[in-house]
């Protein structure tokens, strides 16, 4: 028994003296670190929120892309954008790349509607909404004929004349 506890009192000597070198490089850790010279990225091409809503909706294959400029019409955004897919699998396809696209690039997370019936996708990029349809659906609702009407409407120049 004796020889078992001078075996455990040695490896706690051990163990505490293996510790000591421990403290030396924490207090070294703690020291202030040279600073290295920050890393040169190569600069980024400037892009627009819009072209990188289009280009996403080019690579993903929509269809009929549209978009309506809304500056100084509307407050709720700049610009629409309206596109098609092939079938309900593919508008929710577009609009859910498009919102991982834009959170990746560092738009934030999108909040994206629409999903889960795949008619009609709504991404909301902030100053520009995004309308993902089928065709049918499309044509039905016509948003770019709603939206690109002239500034005064038609009732409005009859009472004029």
């Amino acid at each position: 028994m004796r020889l078992d506890r001078e075996r455990r009192t040695n490896l706690t000597r051990k163990t505490t003296t293996a510790r000591k070198p421990a403290a030396k490089t924490a207090a070294r850790k703690a020291a202030p670190a040279k600073k290295s010279a920050p890393k040169k990225k190569a600069p980024a091409p400037e892009t627009t929120l819009l072209s990188r809503i289009l280009q996403s909706l080019n690579d993903d294959k929509a269809e009929g892309i549209v978009t309506v400029d809304l500056e100084g019409r509307s407050s709720l955004c700049d610009t629409i954008v309206i596109a098609n897919g092939r079938s309900s699998r593919h508008v929710a396809s577009i609009a859910e790349h498009l919102a991982r696209r834009l959170k990746e690039v560092g738009y934030g997370t999108r909040p994206v509607n629409g999903l889960a019936q795949g008619d009609w996708a709504l991404v909301d990029a902030g100053d520009v909404i995004v309308h993902v349809f089928r065709p049918e659906v499309r044509a039905y609702y016509d948003l770019e004929g709603m939206w690109s009407v002239d500034e005064k409407p038609v009732r409005a120049r009859r009472a004029v004349r």
